[in-house]
């Protein structure tokens, strides 16, 4: 099988994998920005979160599907490859896991849990950094990097609370679930245009 459609096949894989995993974490997100909210907005905050949670995950099974119907011949070289990738993605898992579970207990033992988003924030952002050398998507560096950068700034510069006309808001919360979900909505959007483009790109060279 030629090299570059056996990369083809995985690239719409990979990026539908990618585009649901954003799909999915990025509306959990939205939901922890929705609890800031404290009701502002409802229900009207909450059904466009789903809405483009549900488009994206429709996206990203249809480049699976698409993925499917490319040739599944793959050389002994390529299979390892894959292999390889695969084993390396779930450490990088796992580890993310492991590193929220510790964090969330040490906030939790030392009555901090206000620090229990922006601190999850900070390792997924962290763990996006490998995932870009591992599957050279350079989008993903912007993302771990922005992930981080945006708990930061609600840790430093955010108020606890902001008034939106007579309604409270706690506006870390908010600006930290709002925020991650967009950024994570964003990145899945760039996976999609990038191998749409690719596949076009490919096409006509054939």
């Amino acid at each position: 099988m030629d090299e570059r459609k056996l990369m083809m096949k995985e690239a719409f894989r990979g990026s539908g994998i990618g585009v649901i995993f954003m799909a999915a974490f990025g509306t959990l997100w939205a939901g922890t920005g929705v609890m800031g909210l404290q009701g502002w907005g409802f229900p009207y905050v909450e059904l466009a979160a789903i809405f483009v949670g549900i488009i994206m995950v429709i996206v990203g099974i249809s480049l699976i599907h698409a993925s499917q119907k490319m040739s599944n011949q793959v050389s002994d070289d390529g299979a390892r490859r894959l292999k390889r990738i695969g084993f390396l993605f779930n450490m990088v898992f796992i580890a993310e896991g492991l590193l929220i579970g510790i964090a969330i207990a040490i906030c939790n033992l030392t009555n901090q849990t206000d620090l229990i988003p922006g601190v999850i924030a900070i390792i997924v952002g962290i763990h996006f950094l490998p995932l870009a050398s591992l599957f050279q998507i350079k989008v993903y560096y912007a993302t771990g990097v922005l992930l981080c950068l945006l708990a930061l700034i609600t840790w430093l510069v955010v108020p606890d609370t902001v008034m939106v006309g007579e309604h409270q808001i706690l506006a870390p919360l908010s600006l930290l679930g709002i925020g991650c979900a967009l950024i994570l909505w964003t990145t899945g959007l760039t996976l999609w245009l990038g191998i749409k483009n690719s596949s076009r790109t490919i096409a006509d060279e054939e």
